[in-house]
């Protein structure tokens, strides 16, 4: 296998250089100025469509996806790539739908939007479960995910070195992003976006070079979709072992929707960067830029993961190579999953060009940190620190404030990373336990946008009831997928906060119900152009693998 050579070191370091000066070059600040929360929390209102729709895929993909999702890849075939495309799709429907409520309250957090539909009770418990859920589920898995393709890369892939690199990211992504806040993020992204894709389309054309013994791009595509036809379905029949992870038909018309309206529409690390856009028609074009990009993204994190397989099982005329079972096999005897991507790299990626391939992998892992960063702090502060302990509090200030809970939350997810090595495929770990709370999560949001009748006693109710819901829903003694759960989970807290708020409602509309205009809706016609585009591309797609 070859190992990290000293060019690979420096084309690495030039990597670090490069996006520590941007990041500390765009966190500057004129002199006889201080950074204000605006400045701090959403780039001061100045990103542009591109830089928009290319922080939001760099915010998006991580170790989750290059590793998690090539692991799963591995494991279930492309069917997992609906998480990307149905992405685009949802994309588009909430530059058009929620977006123009959004930006026009001029918000900071989605928290914030909750306060002034409901109440103040019902915002900060979902500030509460949203810096949790940063913290214990996304931090945390996106640490120990990228030390895991590290240490698969550059050590000696036993585990031994993934400590050290927890730390190392740790200190990489906050090195920029506690000083400089969402401009230093947003602008950096920008950088490592274009490094993803192209480190990604480079692994995954050098690897399939190297499926056949005669290698070429072309036969080896042409021998993976001959030999694994069956991990290029989308739609996975019921006797598929990884069904109850994508149950059919189910995942486009059920739980999927829940999870991306919820990922796409009402996560603070993602909604920052629109909420931050110049105007309302500059962020829905960097939506629908980035809904492209989601198209792409399969080729270079699922791909691989099928590649892998393919070397793994060794069907007749597939190149042979020594050991690679034991490179998959765990300790207890089971398949690794998550080294498919960081083995693919580090068996077959030529000095020179893997240090920019791991320079890529690690641009997606620290984007990710410092967005998750950047919001948990964001919601901390303006949504629990300013109100309960610094009403009066001026800007300069909670921008210190917003620092110190940056440092605060990085220190409990490298600390609580190591205990995430048992888990067999971690980007079904990350969907399923964020499954517990986003179901309650949207049907507060949808009710409160589009049913006037919504009360705050039926939203805190039901989002309070979502959770033993799906607790219920896991633990019942007949075996459900985890995307159904989500959905069943979605209805039964729709029908609990419809109830309760028609049981309580003093007169006919919540007086803090939004007015819906038609003018809300209207959207530029290269939007219009694009969505039509992206919806033609999926509809090919799906037909083609279905």
């Amino acid at each position: 296998m070859n190992t990290f050579h000293t060019l690979d070191y420096i084309v690495f370091a030039a990597y670090g250089i490069l996006i520590l000066s941007v990041g500390l070059w765009v966190s500057r600040t004129k002199k006889g100025h201080k950074k204000t929360t605006e400045d701090y929390f959403l780039a001061g209102k100045s990103l542009p469509w591109w830089a928009i729709g290319a922080s939001l895929i760099a915010a998006n993909i991580s170790a989750e996806q290059f590793i998690g999702m090539s692991g799963s890849g591995f494991a279930i075939g492309l069917a997992i790539a609906s998480y990307e495309w149905m992405s685009a799709l949802t994309l588009i429907i909430v530059a058009k739908y929620f977006l123009p409520i959004f930006i026009k309250q001029g918000l900071y957090t989605i928290p914030e939007f909750v306060e002034r539909r409901f109440n103040t009770q019902l915002k900060t418990i979902l500030a509460v479960f949203w810096i949790g859920l940063f913290i214990f589920v996304n931090l945390t898995s996106v640490l120990f995910l990228g030390a895991k393709a590290l240490d698969t890369i550059l050590g000696n892939g036993d585990g031994s070195t993934i400590i050290l690199f927890i730390f190392g990211l740790a200190f990489f992504a906050a090195a920029y992003s506690i000083w400089g806040g969402l401009s230093a993020v947003a602008w950096t992204d920008v950088i490592q976006v274009v490094l993803l894709v192209i480190g990604g389309l480079i692994t995954t054309i050098i690897a399939l070079q190297h499926v056949t013994p005669d290698g070429g791009v072309l036969s080896g595509l042409g021998h993976v979709y001959d030999v694994a036809g069956d991990k290029f379905q989308m739609i996975l029949k019921k006797d598929n072992p990884e069904y109850m992870n994508l149950p059919g038909i189910g995942v486009l018309i059920g739980g999927l929707w829940v999870a991306n309206l919820y990922y796409w529409g009402f996560n603070q690390y993602i909604i920052q960067r629109a909420l931050a856009a110049k105007s309302l028609p500059e962020a829905q074009k960097g939506l629908a830029y980035a809904a492209f990009l989601k198209l792409l993204l399969p080729v270079f994190v699922v791909l691989p993961g099928i590649i892998a397989y393919v070397l793994y099982t060794q069907p007749a005329g597939t190149a042979i190579i020594e050991n690679i079972q034991q490179v998959f096999t765990r300790p207890d005897g089971g398949i690794n999953y998550d080294v498919s991507y960081p083995y693919l790299i580090r068996s077959f990626i030529p000095v020179g060009i893997k240090g920019l391939v791991v320079a890529a992998l690690t641009a997606a892992i620290v984007s990710s940190l410092a967005s998750m960063l950047n919001s948990t702090a964001t919601i901390f502060t303006m949504d629990i620190y300013k109100p309960y302990f610094a009403k009066k509090e001026n800007g300069i200030n909670l921008v210190v404030i917003g620092r110190i809970s940056v440092i605060v939350a990085l220190i409990i997810a490298v600390l609580l990373a190591p205990t995430l090595s048992s888990m067999p495929q971690m980007f079904q770990y990350i969907q399923e336990y964020t499954g517990l709370v986003s179901p309650g999560i949207l049907a507060v949001f949808l009710m409160g946008l589009f049913w006037k009748k919504t009360s705050s006693k039926g939203a805190i109710v039901g989002v309070i009831a979502s959770i033993p819901i799906a607790l219920l829903l896991k633990v019942l003694p007949i075996e459900m997928p985890f995307l159904d759960q989500m959905f069943y989970t979605f209805a039964l807290t729709i029908a609990t906060i419809l109830m309760v708020s028609l049981t309580s409602a003093e007169g006919d509309d919540n007086p803090k119900g939004i007015p819906l205009l038609k003018e809300f809706f209207k959207t530029p016609k290269s939007f219009n152009v694009s969505a039509y585009i992206i919806m033609l591309l999926l509809a090919l797609l799906y037909t083609v693998f279905w």
